[in-house]
């Protein structure tokens, strides 16, 4: 039987390579973008397999209306996958407060809105699968990306904590960490910091003229990488992480080999740290 996908952010990049490959599978999408004019040709294409809908994940009264029209037509929700979201680069220092909420709104509790929507569909047919669209940014830092890294290391302690709270429930989660994917990430989803300090041009700076360098000519194809996803909700035993590409795999195991050499090299200070045999506390009182 045909699973009902809903899907945000499907007017580009994975949301639209993943709505295309369900779509020649059969499947049932539920396409939601800010901008439906991009979903007419999945829409016409498919019009008994395909919903499309207006949603900007921001703003709650959309998402429920959103939800309302899929289950009227579908009568369920079998896959969330939340995608809509976007890239800023700047320097910490460099960040306007407005810059930073805006990313976290969207990227962050825009994701959050949606889960808490869909769950109680998900709860009463004690099944499901959630997918959140993390980066390899939300698992290792790089400098210049610190407030897209700080929404997508928050969606990986949420799905986390998440899929504990679900797994008796029947219901799935998976993190995705994607690479460098030919994706409008790097073009017309991404965003800079409007102040630039030159004292960070060494640092932050390269790395916001790097990303922007590298648009169009990255190396992971979208297509492919929604066809993991694809497969790995087909699994009965589907990974807490996705990661996807060469370089988001070199990526985790270098900053996991980091951390294990440095625990290593500080093991002592870290345990020196309880209180003593047959020593009792001194109350701050």
């Amino acid at each position: 039987m045909p699973k009902v996908w809903f899907i945000t952010g499907v007017s580009t990049g994975f949301g639209r390579a993943l709505a295309e490959a369900l779509i020649e599978r059969g499947e049932t999408v539920v396409a939601t973008a800010r901008d439906t004019a991009k979903l007419s040709e999945l829409a016409e294409k498919a019009p008994a397999q395909v919903l499309a809908l207006p949603l900007d994940v921001t703003k709650p009264e959309m998402i429920r209306t959103a939800l309302d029209a899929a289950i009227a037509r579908f009568r369920r929700i079998d896959v969330l996958v939340n995608n809509a979201g976007y890239g800023l680069l700047g320097a910490v220092e460099e960040l306007s407060d407005e810059e930073l909420r805006s990313q976290f709104e969207t990227n962050f509790f825009g994701l959050v809105k949606m889960t808490q929507a869909v769950l109680p569909l998900m709860r009463a047919a004690k099944s499901g699968h959630i997918l959140n669209l993390s980066s390899i940014a939300g698992f290792r830092g790089v400098m210049g990306g610190g407030a897209y890294n700080a929404s997508k290391f928050a969606i990986e302690g949420l799905s986390e904590a998440l899929a504990m709270e679900l797994a008796p429930l029947g219901i799935k989660v998976t993190i995705v960490e994607p690479g460098a994917f030919r994706t409008d990430f790097a073009g017309r989803s991404l965003n800079a910091a409007a102040r630039i300090i030159d004292d960070y041009a060494a640092t932050a700076g390269t790395v916001r003229s790097g990303i922007s360098a590298m648009d169009g000519n990255q190396q992971g194809d979208p297509h492919l990488g929604a066809r993991a996803m694809i497969e790995i909700v087909g699994s009965e035993t589907p990974p807490l992480r996705l990661v996807l590409g060469a370089d988001a795999l070199r990526g985790v195991r270098k900053k996991l080999d980091e951390v294990a050499a440095e625990l290593d090299k500080w093991e002592s200070l870290t345990v020196a740290t309880a209180f003593k045999d047959g020593v009792k506390a001194i109350s701050a009182s």
